[in-house]
């Protein structure tokens, strides 16, 4: 499923934290959202999964309005796992992951075959399946992470929002993780902090400086050292990754002027 943002404006309180930005994730793509904190990232993802309504623009869907779509339409496509997702739930972590089944269930809930399948599966790809039965508030932060994935996963979305997926999880775990999610095939919209991992991974990366986009491309193309000292203040040393062939940021501090 494509996403097509267009010219996508957020004013909160009088500040434009997001000033007219368009972009197009094409179906099936793996799309990264970079940029330092404070540029706006988590604010555009955040209108892609309907938690926020934008001051102006549009976000489509295979060219339909997001915005005229009915809440459980929406969720039926897309699926998001918000930064702030790490919330308390007292519940058990097979009830957490069933959640994810809602917008395919009718006006009664009633969990069925195919809905057990979907969590299974889902767990089983985060390697959360022997939490099932655990409670979790019982669980690390991790392990928390896990099973937020595995929820929207379960979700099977056609359109999947990352915002900061990596939080709270081991450097196996991330590569596990982001491996998987593209495997899945959705397409993927995701904010990163890490680089090397955006390289690693992006099809395709957009770099937000103050609320607007300022430089879009392979990442081979845009983390160059030029950019990422303007935006990111940091000196950068290119290097190739030697099993992927993908670039990869070695980083010093830049010298004082």
């Amino acid at each position: 499923m494509r996403v097509d943002i267009d010219r996508v404006t957020v004013e909160i309180s009088g500040t434009h934290v997001v000033r007219d930005i368009s972009l197009r994730a094409g179906s099936g793509r793996f799309v990264g959202v970079v940029g330092p904190n404070g540029s706006g990232k988590s604010t555009l993802l955040r209108c892609v999964y309907r938690a926020l309504r934008p001051t102006a623009g549009a976000i489509r869907l295979d060219g339909d309005d997001l915005l005229t779509m009915s809440p459980r339409d929406s969720a039926r496509r897309v699926a998001a796992l918000p930064q702030e997702a790490a919330a308390e739930f007292d519940f058990t972590v097979a009830e957490v992951v069933a959640m994810g089944r809602l917008p395919h269930q009718g006006a009664v809930a009633r969990e069925s075959e195919a809905d057990r399948r979907a969590c299974a599966a889902a767990l089983e790809g985060v390697g959360a399946a022997h939490l099932a039965g655990r409670g979790f508030l019982t669980l690390s932060g991790g392990e928390k992470q896990r099973v937020l994935i595995a929820r929207a996963l379960a979700q099977q979305p056609r359109v999947l929002v990352l915002d900061e997926p990596t939080n709270h999880l081991d450097i196996a775990q991330q590569l596990e993780l982001l491996s998987l999610v593209r495997a899945g095939g959705p397409t993927v919209l995701t904010a990163l902090h890490d680089l090397n991992l955006a390289a690693l991974h992006c099809d395709l990366l957009h770099v937000l400086d103050g609320g607007r986009i300022v430089a879009s491309g392979a990442p081979h193309d845009v983390l160059t050292p030029g950019l990422l000292a303007e935006v990111f203040g940091v000196r950068a040393h290119r290097v190739v990754h030697p099993g992927t062939g993908a670039v990869q940021l070695l980083f010093d501090r830049l010298p004082r002027p």
